[in-house]
């Protein structure tokens, strides 16, 4: 009165391992590692339950049957593994909750749909967005602002407020011009300051002695 259920072999690990997971129909399975005997099974959503079977039976006989662990994961589970591992293999990923002008519950239905940083809502479309439940016109603009201005506070060369932005070039050569003139002046400044410093003084010269009269020089010999 036990049920018995056949299974078709196959040396093919992976062939094997979708007859032993029957009736459950398997999408794929992965070899993890050959070396420990480890493999992956992914199914459809709705076929999760019944590859793994009552508390796990299914797939425990099967593994046993096989002699591989395996791990049965749904279409929807392996996405968001996939997606996670994405996001740590792209430097500089920022979390959603950094750009002020995106609520909580606008973050929470983008999260849902596995934008999780700036960088992924960045390069969704307005019709992509659009596709969210919950997210219309009013709202993608205002996530694009939000973006456009989280982006814009690490530009160069942004002026505060109340300023005049100016060309880089012409500022440049203003600059330029500017530091020759005081450069110049400073160098002219520097030779006027050597050229009193060497230069004595009217007061300081040294009178030359005047020649004695002859007469005068006559009686100085004489005494």
């Amino acid at each position: 009165g036990e049920k018995i259920d056949i299974i078709e072999y196959n040396e093919d690990t992976s062939l094997f391992a979708a007859n032993a997971l029957s009736p459950a129909k398997i999408n794929r399975v992965v070899i993890l590692d050959s070396a420990v005997k480890h493999l992956e099974v992914i199914v459809d959503d709705n076929q999760l339950s019944l590859a793994i079977g009552k508390k796990g039976q299914n797939v425990r006989l099967a593994s046993k049957l096989i002699g591989w662990r395996i791990d049965i994961k749904s279409e929807e589970e392996k996405r968001q593994e996939v997606e996670s591992q994405m996001e740590q293999l792209v430097p500089g990923g920022t979390p959603l909750k950094e750009v002020v002008g995106i609520g909580e519950k606008t973050a929470e239905k983008l999260i849902g749909r596995g934008i999780t940083t700036v960088e992924r809502l960045g390069e969704m479309t307005p019709e992509q967005l659009q596709e969210i439940p919950g997210v219309g016109p009013k709202m993608v603009e205002k996530i694009r602002l939000a973006v456009n201005n989280y982006y814009a506070q690490f530009e160069e060369g942004v002026p505060e407020a109340g300023a005049w932005p100016q060309a880089p070039a012409a500022s440049a050569r203003s600059t330029a011009a500017r530091t020759k003139r005081q450069g110049g002046g400073a160098a002219d400044a520097a030779e006027k300051a050597e050229a009193a410093t060497a230069a004595p003084k009217p007061s300081e010269t040294p009178a030359s002695p005047e020649p004695l009269p002859a007469d005068a020089e006559s009686e100085k010999e004489e005494k």
